[in-house]
């Protein structure tokens, strides 16, 4: 996990090469330590992810802003965390 400088914080977390449900899993914890209105940005590998961040930012109050594919393998989440 990394975070920037900047109006609000930002943070990556990369869980390429990760089975379902470890992507969610891990992106939950570590949302849990975020404060509301952060960006979080997640790399996943697992094409299971496509469904289960959305479902999972539902569940968990956080707003999915972007979902997209780079290539066959990868997806880029943007989520903000929610209060």
């Amino acid at each position: 996990m990394t975070s920037g400088p900047g109006e609000g914080e930002k943070v990556a977390l990369d869980l390429r090469g990760l089975k379902c449900p470890l992507p969610v899993l891990r992106a939950r914890k570590a949302a849990k330590g975020l404060a509301p209105g952060t960006l979080l940005e997640v790399l996943a590998s697992d094409p299971r992810a496509r469904d289960d961040f959305p479902a999972f930012c539902e569940n968990d109050g956080h707003a999915l802003l972007d979902c997209a594919a780079e290539g066959d393998t990868l997806w880029r989440f943007r989520l903000r965390i929610g209060g």
